[in-house]
């Protein structure tokens, strides 16, 4: 029977097994070659790959410990619970043995491991119709290319395969890490192969939560402006690659000015199937045991019921207080993204941005919000970070003013004009992050915002300048230029310490 390895997370398990015993069928379960046999086969591995994408630990909903709670949004300020492993991630003390980081390493390398058996499969079923057969690749390796990027930016150079692993020999030579320039030019290769194919222009004319060329544009070019920020190269042509393919999804847009959306329309649950800023989501069901979504619920503090009909023991989705202080007077994103729990046993901020306290939700908190993960106010402002690395202020500022616009606040012009805005944001740089920041809050973009735009040295000074009181729990003082990468997880560095090297000061 052909078995599927994980890269190369169960190379450790499995170097003692004999090969015989490795090769042994087991009756009850279908193997790989037996599966593929027909186009429902091919589409139910398609919906697999989307599937992958609602895990916590891999890109969705409860996926914040991985991103967002690194950055300085969020975090949380138990350092106990589960042996104070989560804690690690904020207070900048993570271990290689943390088992957070080995399960999010696995889970992610099962996606990729989903799409390439895919690929190397899906050439075995006869399709009626071939435009059916060639948008299910782009839908793979769109996939596959948005799961390297994630793994990218976070560990840097990492093993990189892109077919179907069998064979334990096979696993062990694929398992070292290769260089960020060669992952990255992976994920050009995925993502260019993805857009050069039938896919419709937005999801609406697929399907809410299947990936369209609006999304791919949006990937692309973020990714094109991480390499142009992080990479060593033609930085020039990394921008300009950067700025066509996200004007493409920006001019794919089926609504005129931003200000036509309400904020608080984006992530209403009534409306996520219809409004027309998305351009990507991971679906939940509402209502459903298993597939609906808990972020309302779980985000939600003692003594509050405005997420949720789920009455709540705990002090909600934690929010740093250096962010409160972020957001401007006037900004109508703060009331409706963030509130003070006044219960005794609070007292704090929570988050509020994701709410479903309807009937259908029940007490249970099973909601229906769908985790967004391209949103075009996003793709607004990574164009308008482009175009300020291409010189273009007039029309990043052009940009910048759409979103500020939307959220009750004057234009950058006037804004500078403030001493207090001025003296807080002195460069466009500045002023972009700042408006991505309470835009995207715990939408899980902090964190690589700041690692595109610091290198390890920025980063660390840019941390050691905010104040401790307005930080929590977690030490500001522990950040140095190691952070800027995760570590590689000890069961992988351990199998090949040459090969798997770690990454420097873990």
């Amino acid at each position: 029977m052909k078995k599927r390895y994980l890269l190369p997370f169960v190379l450790l398990a499995l170097s003692s097994c004999d090969k015989g015993f490795l090769n042994q069928e087991n009756p009850n379960e279908v193997s790989v070659g037996a599966y593929f046999k027909s186009e429902n086969d091919v589409l139910l591995a398609v919906n697999g790959l989307y599937q992958a994408l609602r895990s916590g630990s891999t890109i969705g909903e409860s996926s914040a410990l991985y991103s967002e709670e690194r950055s300085d949004n969020t975090g949380r300020d138990d350092n106990q619970s589960n042996a104070g492993e989560p804690f690690q991630f904020n207070d900048f003390s993570i271990l290689p043995s943390n088992s957070y980081i080995k399960t999010h390493w696995s889970a992610m390398y099962d996606g990729i491991a989903r799409c390439n058996t895919l690929l190397s499969n899906i050439d075995r079923v006869t399709f009626a119709d071939n435009a059916v057969k060639e948008r299910y690749i782009a839908e793979t390796k769109f996939v596959r290319g948005l799961l390297y990027f994630h793994m990218v930016r976070k560990f840097g150079d990492i093993p990189l395969s892109t077919v179907e692993i069998t064979t334990k020999e096979q696993a062990a030579e694929i398992a070292y890490r290769q260089k960020e320039s060669t992952v990255y030019q992976q994920i050009v290769t995925d993502l260019t192969d993805a857009l050069n194919s039938n896919l419709p222009n937005v999801q609406w004319q697929y399907a809410v939560g299947r990936t369209s060329k609006a999304a791919i544009n949006a990937i692309l070019g973020q990714v094109y402006l991480t390499m142009g920020a992080t990479l060593a190269g033609d930085k020039q042509v990394n921008f300009q690659k950067a700025e066509q393919y996200l004007a493409a999804s920006y001019g794919m847009r089926t609504f005129g000015k931003l200000t036509e959306i309400p904020y608080s329309e984006v992530f209403d649950v009534s409306k996520k199937s219809t409004c027309k800023e998305l351009v990507l989501q991971v679906q939940y069901l509402q209502g459903d045991q298993n597939y609906s979504s808990s972020i309302a619920r779980n985000n939600q503090a003692r003594g509050e019921n405005i997420n949720s009909k789920f009455v709540s023991t705990g002090i909600g989705g934690n929010v740093k207080h250096d962010l409160v202080k972020d957001y401007e007077e006037q900004d109508l994103r703060k009331s409706f993204s963030i509130k003070f729990a006044e219960h005794a046993q609070v007292k704090d901020w929570f988050i509020t941005k994701f709410r479903d306290n309807s009937e259908a939700a029940g007490t249970e908190g099973r909601g229906g919000n769908d985790w967004i993960l391209i949103r075009y106010a996003d793709v607004m402002l990574l164009l308008a970070e482009t175009k300020m690395h291409l010189g273009k202020d007039a029309e990043a500022i052009a940009l910048l003013d759409e979103v500020r616009l939307r959220a009750g606040l004057p234009s950058y012009a006037v804004s500078r004009t403030s001493a207090s805005y001025a003296a807080k944001y002195p460069t466009l740089k500045d002023a972009i992050l700042h408006e991505r920041r309470v835009e995207l809050a715990f939408e899980n973009h902090r964190w690589f915002d700041l690692i595109r735009n610091y290198d390890a040295n920025g980063l660390v000074d840019y941390f050691k300048k905010k104040s401790q009181a307005d930080y929590g729990n977690a030490k500001l003082s522990n950040i140095t230029i190691k952070d800027r990468y995760y570590p590689i997880p000890f069961d992988e560095y351990k199998l090949n310490p040459e090969k798997m090297y770690q990454n420097t000061g873990y």
